[in-house]
C-alpha cells in the first residue's frame, strides 16, 4: 500500500511538472528608426511575430520584448522587424521594404530625422 502511495505521488508530481506552463522570457535589441511611426511599425511587427509585447524606445533605439520560448525567439522576432523595414542587431531589412518607408522613418546615410 505505501509503494502505491509513493508511485501516485511521484506521477501527480511529475504530471504537474509536465503540465506547468514554460516561463517567459524577455530579450532586448537594437532597432534602426526615428520616429512614433517606426515606433508603431517595428512593435506591431514584433506582436505579429508572437511577442506578448514589444515596446521600443524612440530614444535608445532599444526594443524589449516578452514571448514564450516555444512559440518565438529573439531572432525570429528581429527578422520579422526587418522584413517591416527597420534593420536590427541580427537582420538587415529589405532595401525595397526600407525604400517604400515613409520619408521620417529613413534612417540609412545619415537620414536621422
Amino acid at each position: 500500500m505505501n509503494t502505491f502511495l509513493v508511485l501516485t505521488a511521484a506521477l501527480m508530481i511529475g504530471a504537474t511538472a509536465v503540465a506547468a506552463p514554460a516561463a517567459d522570457s524577455t530579450a532586448s535589441f537594437k532597432v534602426s528608426g526615428n520616429c512614433g511611426m517606426c515606433k508603431s511599425r517595428v512593435e506591431k511587427a514584433a506582436k505579429a511575430a508572437g511577442a506578448k509585447w514589444a515596446v521600443w524606445n524612440e530614444e535608445t533605439k532599444l526594443m524589449e520584448v516578452k514571448f514564450k520560448p516555444g512559440k518565438t525567439s529573439t531572432d525570429k522576432l528581429q527578422a520579422a522587424v526587418a522584413k517591416s523595414g527597420h534593420d536590427t542587431e541580427s537582420h538587415k531589412a529589405p532595401n525595397d521594404v526600407y525604400a517604400a518607408l515613409p520619408g521620417c522613418c529613413l534612417y540609412r546615410d545619415g537620414n536621422n530625422h
